[in-house]
């Protein structure tokens, strides 16, 4: 790292769970983020700040008014610009020494298979459940750890599929179907600092994943309330019977 590096990291570099080793290690790591939304934002934001190396951001969506509330990293200045390339100057600007993909393109896994193996973590920063199902069959195939957010209204929740031990529950063991009726906040509304609370939540969970901290949230699903400003914390486990990681 070059001197103007480590001025940068220096208050991250002080933890000893973090120290120049791990700061290399995090220099070395390549992120998935899929979407760049209200939670693509400060998962963004913070990972690029905290110097993931590489990151690959995933959206095929331009950044609209109606975004401004929640999704910090665009601007009135970016109106109509794609919400990647938005995201990418913004980071560049945090952040001049990472390096910034863009694929200005939904979430599918036809888009994403070939990018896998030098992928490290998947960040699911989706507001849909089919996406969600897809991150999850893509992190399965390649064996990839994903950290998986959603929030809407005034609610949120947080977990983190691990593929790599084959006795780890996957998405499906947890949400077995699609459903029927699914909201959307375009539809029901949100909070803007609960999309960015369960955002930050994400960046920390990656860089720990990243870092190899143990107990990170595999098998269990942490759940806040802004109302009641309350967590609660949930553990599931891996579903013989699953359609998905069953036979896995």
């Amino acid at each position: 790292m070059t001197d103007d590096e480590l001025l940068h990291y220096a208050r991250q570099i002080l933890l000893t769970d973090v120290d120049v080793a791990g700061q290399e290690q995090l220099r070395r790591a390549h992120v998935l983020i899929l979407g760049v939304g209200g939670l693509g934002s400060p998962v963004s934001l913070y990972l690029g700040a905290a110097g993931i190396g590489r990151l690959t951001l995933v959206d095929g969506d331009r950044v609209d008014a109606t975004n401004l509330h929640r999704q910090i990293i665009h601007s009135q200045d970016t109106l109509g610009e794609l919400k990647v390339v938005s995201a990418q100057t913004r980071i560049a600007s945090i952040n001049p020494w990472v390096e910034v993909n863009t694929l200005p393109m939904d979430a599918e896994e036809h888009n994403l298979d070939a990018l896998m193996h030098s992928v490290d973590v998947i960040a699911d920063c989706t507001d849909r459940f089919a996406t969600r199902f897809m991150a999850n069959r893509l992190a399965l195939r390649h064996k990839k750890p994903l950290v998986s957010a959603a929030a809407l209204g005034l609610e949120g929740q947080i977990t983190t599929l691990d593929p790599r031990d084959g006795q780890n529950p996957c998405y499906a063991c947890l949400v077995p179907d699609v459903p029927e009726v699914e909201a959307t906040c375009a539809e029901t509304g949100v909070l803007g600092p609960v999309v960015g609370l369960l955002g930050t939540m994400q960046a920390v969970e990656v860089i720990g994943v990243v870092l190899g901290w143990p107990d990170r949230l595999v098998g269990r699903l942490s759940r806040f309330s802004a109302k009641q400003m309350a967590w609660q914390s949930f553990r599931y486990r891996k579903d013989p019977n699953c359609p998905v990681c069953g036979s896995a």
